[in-house]
């Protein structure tokens, strides 16, 4: 998704609204930072919880998965945001040294909404299909 950037030769400016740009309400906001580059985050899918993630300086790869098509994509730019549905599996490599990774969070922190094992995020979705 692109973000409108409101700028001048004072700087730049992008806001974030829910019900604008964000399509859904916003119960939690974290980022990720320092991270190095031969590591990988993420590793899981939500039932429940969607989220935005933006990387706002730097880059890393992003590797989305819905139990059928698996895509990778590089966030590199602060005006880019991507949408990640609930039952969507998401990987994040190869971060820059200045990464800064923001993610928008529709609900609080919930570990039970967690799918932590790639074999049951597969079952889960298939068993959806049913």
């Amino acid at each position: 998704m692109d973000l409108k950037v409101i700028g001048d030769q004072r700087g730049s400016l992008i806001a974030l609204e829910p019900g604008l740009n964000i399509p859904f309400a916003i119960k939690r906001v974290y980022y990720i930072y320092g991270t190095l580059p031969d590591v990988g985050r993420g590793y899981h899918a939500h039932r429940r919880l969607e989220q935005m993630a933006i990387c706002v300086s730097g880059s890393c790869k992003m590797i989305i998965d819905d139990g059928i098509t698996r895509r990778e994509m590089r966030l590199d730019s602060a005006n880019k945001a991507l949408v990640i549905r609930n039952m969507i599996w998401r990987e994040m490599h190869e971060f820059s040294s200045d990464c800064v990774l923001l993610v928008l969070a529709s609900d609080y922190y919930d570990e039970s909404d967690y799918i932590r094992d790639y074999d049951k995020f597969i079952k889960e979705v298939n068993d959806g299909k049913k």
